[in-house]
């Protein structure tokens, strides 16, 4: 939406960072239904910008499950254009999400044996 762009009419880095904080969360619970908190946004590479009218949309795969972390590779697409279609990789970043307890403190993705 407009109030998420700047000047030259593309959307913030800051807005796109927190799309994929959110994406990273959701698919993290995917994995195992905990909460999660960001630790680390790693290899954030904003390739092309995200312009006013386009769809986006973010693909998360897990690039390794740890103990109480799980690290997420998220991918970000752009459909833009509107007689002809075109499909752009906009964004990737790894995000790294610890689950936590009720105290914020990191607890087991699952259940220890």
């Amino acid at each position: 939406m407009p109030r998420d762009t700047n000047a030259l009419g593309s959307i913030f880095g800051g807005h796109i960072l927190s799309l994929i904080d959110l994406a990273a969360g959701q698919h993290a619970r995917t994995v195992a239904p905990k909460k999660y908190v960001t630790k680390v946004m790693r290899e954030v590479e904003f390739i092309a910008p995200v312009f006013v009218g386009d769809a986006v949309s973010f693909y998360c795969t897990t690039i390794k499950q740890g103990r109480t972390s799980i690290t997420i590779q998220v991918d970000v697409e752009a459909v833009r254009g509107v007689d002809s279609l075109q499909t752009i990789t906009v964004t990737t970043a790894q995000v790294v999400m610890v689950a936590v307890d009720k105290e914020n403190k990191p607890i087991p993705i699952f259940e220890e044996a």
